[in-house]
């Protein structure tokens, strides 16, 4: 299992996520108030992550503490009526 981090701040939030996993890379979809966010995790002789989680619009790449950056940023999203 990858992307826990992230996972966790998901759960936190109540948002539902398909988690898929390949080449040993984890994926995450989700819908938050209506609009398509992803985190697709990559190993290119780094381990990094593609995201849209902060401009919708517009997908980049992180690397380093990649999953704790995402994770706070979606921790800082308005809470989901459960």
């Amino acid at each position: 299992m990858r992307l826990e981090r992230v996972q966790e701040a998901l759960r936190q939030k109540k948002i539902s996520f398909a988690y898929t996993q390949e080449d040993g890379c984890g994926s995450l979809d989700f819908l938050f108030r209506g609009l398509s966010f992803h985190v697709w995790e990559y190993y290119d002789g780094v381990w990094g992550a593609e995201t849209n989680v902060f401009n919708v619009g517009r997908s980049q790449d992180l690397e380093g503490d990649y999953e704790e950056v995402i994770a706070q940023e979606i921790l800082s999203w308005p809470d989901m009526i459960a």
